[in-house]
């Protein structure tokens, strides 16, 4: 097996303090967000979902953030899909973004919830017609003997709708993460990186400081 001891680097000197961090994480994030877009070049809004299995094991993948919300972070999925399945049975979830270009890291745990049906419609809507359409081609995370299975419903799928509108399936929605817990990292030269958690004590947001 290989060793990669040898791969690293330092994330420059842009620091990170107290005075510059706003009393929302919520609008914290937006901030940072819109820093962050000027400068990668690559799926921006691309975040790791952390959920856990009825045996408690902890299980991710990356998927895109589609909606900033005053309360939370929101994402769409099929609610059928092992991470629908992993939220129905237990609703605590964690998120977490890196943007290597700006050595900066947000992670952010909290209760994940439906939005409503109306909302996912709106969004489904705004979608290419293909999106729509593998939406309701595929039966996520099921077994799948082969591809032509899925092509050709695909394909039948297109006939069908060829000259509709098409619904946005039941078993397809939104999800929003809501935090009660959100750290912003700054990576910084030697490793001596500055970290701010943001945490709800009495409802209010409250801030401090946490060794690298």
């Amino acid at each position: 097996m290989e060793k990669y001891h040898e791969i690293r680097r330092e994330y420059g000197d842009q620091g990170l303090n107290r005075q510059s961090m706003l009393a929302d994480p919520m609008l914290q994030f937006q901030k940072w967000f819109d820093e962050v877009r000027r400068v990668e070049d690559a799926d921006p809004t691309a975040m790791v979902l952390a959920t856990v299995d009825q045996q408690l094991c902890p299980d991710t993948r990356v998927l895109l953030l589609k909606e900033l919300a005053s309360d939370g972070f929101i994402f769409y999925t099929n609610y059928h899909s092992t991470k629908g399945l992993q939220i129905a049975n237990n609703q605590q979830g964690a998120i977490n973004f890196y943007w290597s270009k700006c050595a900066r890291q947000v992670r952010a745990r909290g209760r994940l919830e439906k939005i409503s049906y109306a909302q996912s419609e709106a969004y489904f809507k705004s979608r290419p017609r293909g999106s729509q359409l593998s939406a309701l081609a595929s039966q996520q995370s099921h077994v799948l003997v082969n591809r032509k299975i899925l092509e050709d419903s695909m394909c039948a799928l297109e006939k069908k709708y060829q000259s509709d509108n098409i619904p946005c399936p039941s078993h397809w929605g939104g999800y929003k993460l809501i935090p009660f817990s959100v750290e912003f990292f700054q990576g910084r030269n030697s490793r001596l990186h500055d970290r701010f958690h943001y945490f709800l004590k009495d409802q209010q947001w409250s801030l401090e400081r946490l060794s690298p």
